[in-house]
């Protein structure tokens, strides 16, 4: 793609981000969030492929049925009450049916069906910018209305957690994995965010820096499948030392960082009164760690060639910067020990 095109894009990109930020309007906000969508499109339609615009095209209607869906709850809202501010929500239609179009907007179950299939038909790196920065403009307007509707938003928390950890066990395709694994994670943040919206900030973050990591690793290693990752260890065999304590971190593992906000947030849960809710997230992660270990089997415990049908790929010297992955990679495994500290900047 031109440079001058792909600046350009991606100055689109973050501006949408930021005036849906900085919008306290609902006219504002979706402004921002069509934005968003048109100057990613491009970039996931970039490769012709077949694949990549199918995957397209599943996106553009996804998140424009979601835009719609927003557009129509924001006017009914005006309707019902009189106001456009995005935290003056106090009427349960608007709020439920915005609740439901920011939720198709970023994947939560049960409306997640198209995060997986889009995932699938896109490149790492484009993969990558879906799977954290597009979260962050409807995440905002969720942090917004967030006391809105406390029982849709735990629904919206278990079910994402559970069908996560199903979806994901029988999957083979890295992408699909990491499309799941995105999945799970929104819904641990959509099940704290009434309670502690900090905590669900700091979920966020964590996701980022853990999902950039992993993103990054199969970037380099140019895997999008199980059988590609028993080679990984003929090209970088340091980094596949380390990426099995990136996946686990991702399961949410002890002593790794992505351990902390789990814990933080079944403590608030169990605080709460929430016990049963605690205990099936609990119970969710246990799945999820389940295909992290396959991939971590595949990647360091598996030899190259004895589990693939043909011959080990051809591979020339990567051009990707490895400091970024560096960086990611220490922070993704060694924050546990900071939790104390984190935590009492948690606290009100």
């Amino acid at each position: 793609m031109n440079p001058y095109i792909l600046t350009i894009l991606l100055f689109g990109l973050s501006l949408g981000t930021t005036i849906t930020f900085t919008s306290s309007h609902w006219l504002l906000a979706w402004m921002g969030l069509e934005m968003n969508t048109l100057a990613i499109i491009p970039l996931m339609a970039q490769h012709h492929h077949p694949r990549a615009m199918e995957a397209t095209t599943k996106y553009f209607l996804t998140q424009a049925t979601a835009a719609a869906t927003l557009l129509f709850a924001s006017v009914t809202n005006a309707w019902l009450t009189g106001q456009w501010e995005i935290q003056q929500i106090t009427h349960p239609l608007p709020s439920t049916m915005i609740t439901l179009a920011l939720a198709l907007k970023i994947g939560l179950a049960p409306l997640h069906a198209w995060l997986p299939e889009v995932l699938q038909g896109l490149d790492l790196t484009t993969g990558l910018i879906l799977s954290t920065w597009q979260k962050l403009a409807p995440f905002a307007l969720i942090l917004q209305i967030q006391p809105s509707n406390p029982t849709l938003l735990i629904i919206l928390g278990l079910t994402s957690t559970l069908i996560e950890g199903w979806g994901g066990l029988n999957q083979t395709q890295l992408r699909k994995i990491l499309a799941y694994s995105s999945i799970a994670h929104l819904g641990w943040m959509i099940l704290v965010l009434q309670f502690s919206p900090s905590l669900t900030l700091l979920t966020l973050l964590t996701y980022f820096v853990m999902t950039f990591s992993t993103f990054l690793v199969f970037k380099l290693n140019k895997s999008t499948n199980i059988n590609t990752l028993a080679t990984s260890w003929t090209k970088t065999p340091a980094l596949t030392a380390l990426a099995p304590l990136i996946l686990l971190s991702l399961g949410g593992l002890p002593p790794l960082t992505g351990f902390m906000p789990k814990w933080l947030i079944l403590q608030e849960l169990t605080k709460q009164g929430l016990a049963p809710a605690a205990t099936l997230a609990a119970l969710s992660a246990l799945l999820s760690l389940y295909f992290y270990l396959r991939l971590s089997y595949a990647m360091s415990l598996t030899i190259s060639p004895n589990n693939l049908t043909g011959m080990t790929p051809w591979r020339f010297s990567s051009t990707q910067l490895t400091y970024p992955l560096a960086t990611s990679t220490a922070m993704t495994i060694c924050l546990l020990p900071l939790t104390p500290g984190i935590s009492t900047l948690l606290t009100p």
